[in-house]
Parts: C-alpha cells; structure tokens; sequence
C-alpha cells in the first residue's frame, strides 16, 4: 500500500458512536431501494444530493455573515423547519431522484443543546427528511453513551467506518449506504476525524476508539464498486476541507466521484477539482444548503450542476409541522435562554482565521477576571454572529453564551516562560498554515489576551513568529508568565489549552460562562473589535479561510 495512505491523516483516536437500526442491511453496509429497479439504456436520469453540515444546534433563524464587495454584512438565514420547506421543495422538483445527508456537527453549539444535552435533536430530525447522517467530531461532547442514544433517537441511518466501540472491538456504524434510485446505483461511505480526543476535551470520546482511513477505504470501494456494481460513489467525510482536498488526489480513492465535505463550514459554491474527486462543503449553522445534480446515462455521470442555497426565511418560510416540533423541543428552555446578561455595541462573529472580536471579548474576560499576564482560547468558528439593530446595541443573552462557549468548563491556571509559550504559538501556527494539509489541525490561530503577535503565515515550520509582546514588553524567553485558559477534562495537569509543560497549575472554583456574566454585568455594554493582537505578516487582511492556491474565496 501506498505509504502515503498510510499517513492519511490519522493514528487512531476514541470517538462515538451506535448500532443503527434498519430495514434491509448487508453484512457491512446499509442498502436501499426505490424508484424503478432499471432505467432505459438511452434514458437520462437526474439525481440530487442535498447537504447540510455544522448545523451546531442552531433550531431556529438567526444572523448569518456575508462578505460583500469587501464589507462584512449579516442578514437572517437558517432555521431546521426553513431547511425542512427546501427539501420538500426539492423532492417536488425531482421525485423518487433526491438524497438528503448530514455530515455531522449537528448537535453541539446552542444552549438547547446544552440544556438537553442533545436529547432535542432527536424528534427535530425524525420529523424532517433526511436520508441519513453521519457524527460529527463535536458529536461527542456529552459522552459516548449519551450520544449513542441521541443518535439512534433519530430514527434515520447513521454511516461511519472508522468508528469502534473500546470495549468490544466492533464497528459501532455501518460503514456505508448503498441507495437505488431511478435505476442508478449510489454508494455513499462515510469518515469522521480521528483527532477528536485532541480537538474537544479528551473525556468527551472515552471508551470509543477511531482507526485509521487506510484501514478499510480501499476494500471498500472495491466491494461497492465491483461486487456491488455501485455506479456513482461519494466519500462523507468530517476532516476539514484541506484533508478532503488531498484525499481527493490520492490513487488509492479512484473509483470516488465526490467528497461531500464536511467540519471547516466553508462556503463552497463552485465543487474543487482534484485529481480523483470533486471536493464540496455547505457552510454552516444550517444558514445553507448545498444542492448537486447529476445527470446520469449507462450509470455513468453525463453532466453535473452544483449551488450553496441560502437558507433565507424569506425565501423558505417555515414547515409547519417541523416548526411545531422546533417549538415543543425547544418551549422548556425558552425562557432561560432569554435572559440578558449584557449588550454590545459592536457586531459579535467568529468566522476569521487569525483574530475575531467574540474571541477578544472572551479572553479579555478571563484576563480581567483572573489577573494573569496572559489569558487564552482555542480558535473556534461557529457561534452565530449577534449584531445591534438600530438602537446601535444588541443584547447579550443566555443562549449566547452557549453559542460562544458551548462546554462551560472552569478556569484554570497556570504558568509558563517566554521560551516555552513562544514555542507553542510555533506549534499551533504551523497546525493552521502548515503547507502539507495532513500536518495541519483545527483551522484557527489560537486566541489571546495581553498578548500581542506577528508572524508569517508562509514561513518554514519553527520560524513563522516574527514578534511577541506581553503587556506591551518583548516576550522574555527566561520570563515566567502566568496564563489562564479552560479546564479540558481528561487531558494532563500541566497541560493548558493543548500547551503542554505548565507549571503551578490551578482548576478555579468558577466556570467560563460564570466569567462572562460576571465580566457583562459589571461592563454593562461592550464593543469588541479586533485589534491587532494577533497579525499576519503576509497575508491579506482580514484572513477568512486557510486555502492558499485554491480556487475558493469564503464569502
């Protein structure tokens, strides 16, 4: 085997999982039929794949950013009962020709989804008309158990190879969906990241284990290809756009005709050519929809047109009996979530790669709260925007807190010198730009307050950090700094926000969500902006996706 396959992206990591439970099954896939079992030689047939990813419990509309002429803009998109009018809309357009799929990050990023600890989700997506859905890496934040029960309350298959129960050393997933419709043969496999326990807290995925992609992606598509005489294949994988990039020009996926991407919410509107596959990803917070048609001849694809829909409620007025579903679910935390805990005078996101007003705030908290010299976050990029009206202010409430800090972890303390946290940054910069995509991890510099740094994004692995100061000061590399950050359950003592060696550390009495309300209660309104803290030397400003050379633009 290829070796480089054998590095393809992975040593295998615990993650989630659970038995699906369905109608008509082969020994290692899910198989389905409908439609006519044959189509006419001559006959063109169209097919449609519909897609959602990163929906990260967003239920209900909310605003959405857009870049336009160079200006960030935001409007009111998304909504599960909107997406729901798209899909009936779509299946009306192209009877018994529709598959509908989520690629993961579903549950996870919302206070209803805190709250109930996933258990909402369930009768939401047994309502709506998906065909099937696979985990995503935050799929785990409750647990394995809890999320195997929230997954199998779905009511719909769920797909995934590489996902294996510790305990018993069996395939919690069936690794594939064999669908028949209008007589075309689909295969769908499905993959989801192995670096979960080094991504989310590592207590999250214990007790479930990840194995490698070379483990069986090869058997495989040849088992759909050739023994079950699939004509179209599509890899569903949760990795990041940059591995779905270079999975797309390895050999060893030949035979693939897309990767329906999933985890980075980029906003792909054109699919990305690679060397054996087609590469696409439908943004995030269920505010798109991505739509590809094939037109098939013989099994074989003989045009292809593909779209991001904007979920806009204007546009796609609510299902009302998904709605009716939303409402029940979500009617026992309404009230909770509605309490205001502050206002901003300045729009709140999270989509830049380098720095982010939300981030600043946060991290500004945890300083003022703390005392350190330095306090940091990992980069994120989902939590919806919150962005004043009129009156030039917009509230603060519960929920957002929850879409801005979906684990509320306590603070923890600790210490570290000038060399050591220098060496850090070196590490994290080079997860985000490395310019081999398997070495790269996340997508999002690292995020800090009382800290102020330059580097170059291109740099030579070790050397991008051209500057760091610390409360207006060089960095001292003999200097020993005191930091704050979240508690990650499950990870060692001396670790701090995935920097390893700290010394001194300390777990607080208090959560991050206690910071920030404390934080906006004594502020009252605040205005966030980015400030420079963190820069890219040579990189055009603001950095909103980490794809050089590619012909893509986030907007």
């Amino acid at each position: 085997m290829n070796k480089t396959i054998r590095r393809l992206i992975w040593s295998a990591v615990p993650i989630l999982g659970l038995p699906l439970l369905l109608s008509c099954q082969s020994a290692t896939g899910v198989q389905e039929q409908s439609g006519a079992t044959a189509a006419a030689e001559d006959k063109v047939e169209t097919i449609t794949i519909l897609q959602t990813a990163d929906i990260h419990g967003q239920l209900m509309p909310h605003k959405e950013m857009f870049v336009e002429n160079g200006e960030f803009v935001f409007k009111e998109r998304g909504g599960m009962a909107n997406i729901q009018t798209i899909f009936k809309q779509v299946k009306a357009e192209n009877p018994g020709g529709t598959v509908i799929v989520d690629g993961g990050d579903l549950i996870q990023g919302s206070a209803v989804a805190a709250l109930s600890e996933g258990a909402v989700f369930g009768p939401v997506i047994k309502a709506m008309d998906y065909d099937f859905l696979i985990p995503g890496n935050w799929e785990v934040i409750f647990g394995s158990q809890k999320m195997r029960d929230v997954l199998a309350s779905y009511g719909k298959p769920v797909v995934c190879a590489n996902i294996y129960d510790e305990a018993t050393s069996e395939m919690l997933y069936k690794p594939y969906m064999v669908k028949e419709i209008k007589g075309v043969k689909l295969g769908f496999i499905s993959y989801n990241d192995p670096e979960v326990p080094i991504r989310q807290n590592p207590s999250f995925s214990k007790g479930l284990i990840f194995k490698q992609l070379e483990e069986n992606i090869e058997p495989l598509i040849k088992e759909l290809k050739e023994e079950q005489g699939v004509d179209i294949l599509f890899l569903v994988t949760h990795l990041g756009i940059s591995k779905q990039l270079y999975l797309a020009d390895q050999e060893q996926i030949k035979g693939v005709d897309y990767i329906l991407g999933n985890d980075t919410h980029e906003r792909i509107r054109k699919p990305l050519q690679g060397k054996y596959a087609k590469v696409v990803e439908p943004g995030g917070f269920g505010s798109f929809v991505g739509r590809l048609d094939l037109d098939v001849k013989d099994g074989k694809i003989v045009d292809q047109r593909y779209e991001l829909i904007d979920v806009d409620p204007a546009k796609y007025p609510a299902d009302p009996a998904v709605q009716k579903v939303v409402d029940e679910q979500m009617a026992p935390y309404k009230q909770k979530m509605e309490r205001v805990l502050g206002y901003t005078s300045t729009p709140l996101y999270r989509y830049l790669v380098v720095e982010n007003p939300q981030d600043n705030m946060i991290t500004d908290a945890v300083r003022w709260k703390t005392g350190v010299d330095i306090a940091i976050s990992n980069g994120f990029r989902f939590g919806t925007p919150i962005v004043p009206d009129k009156s030039g202010k917009a509230a603060i409430t519960y929920s957002d807190l929850w879409n801005m800090l979906p684990v509320n972890e306590n603070v923890k303390t600790g210490k570290a010198t000038g060399k050591q946290i220098q060496d850090w940054m070196e590490k994290e910069l080079h997860n985000v730009f490395a310019e081999k995509p398997l070495e790269r991890f996340g997508g999002w510099v690292i995020r800090f307050s009382g800290m102020e740094m330059t580097f170059n994004a291109n740099a030579p692995k070790g050397q991008r950090v051209q500057s760091i100061t610390v409360g207006g000061k060089p960095l001292d590399p003999n200097k020993v700094y005191t930091m704050g950050a979240c508690l990650r359950r499950g990870e060692p003592d001396d670790m701090l926000c995935r920097m390893p060696g700290a010394t001194d550390p300390k777990v607080l009495d208090y959560t991050i969500h206690d910071v920030i309300e404390e934080y906006l209660k004594v502020k009252g309104t605040v205005a966030p902006k980015t400030d420079g803290r963190a820069k890219a030397l040579d990189l055009p400003s603001p950095v909103l996706s980490q794809l050089p050379n590619v012909d893509y633009e986030f907007r």
